[in-house]
């Protein structure tokens, strides 16, 4: 269940980040960046949790 949570969050974590960096103003953009990059990092979170069986 952990590694489904985890990869539905990078995804709407990298999303919004994605629609932030469409801003006109730069420090929307900057942290649109950084939610998009948290984004990936929950997904890969989630696909190690699903190879290591989701014990983590």
């Amino acid at each position: 269940m952990g590694e489904f949570v985890d990869k539905v969050k990078g995804n709407t974590n990298e999303a919004i980040g994605k629609a932030k960096q469409k801003s006109d103003n730069p420090e929307t953009r900057a942290d649109g960046a950084a939610q998009e990059a948290k984004g990936k990092g929950q997904q890969l979170k989630g696909e190690v949790k699903g190879a290591l069986g989701d014990n983590i």
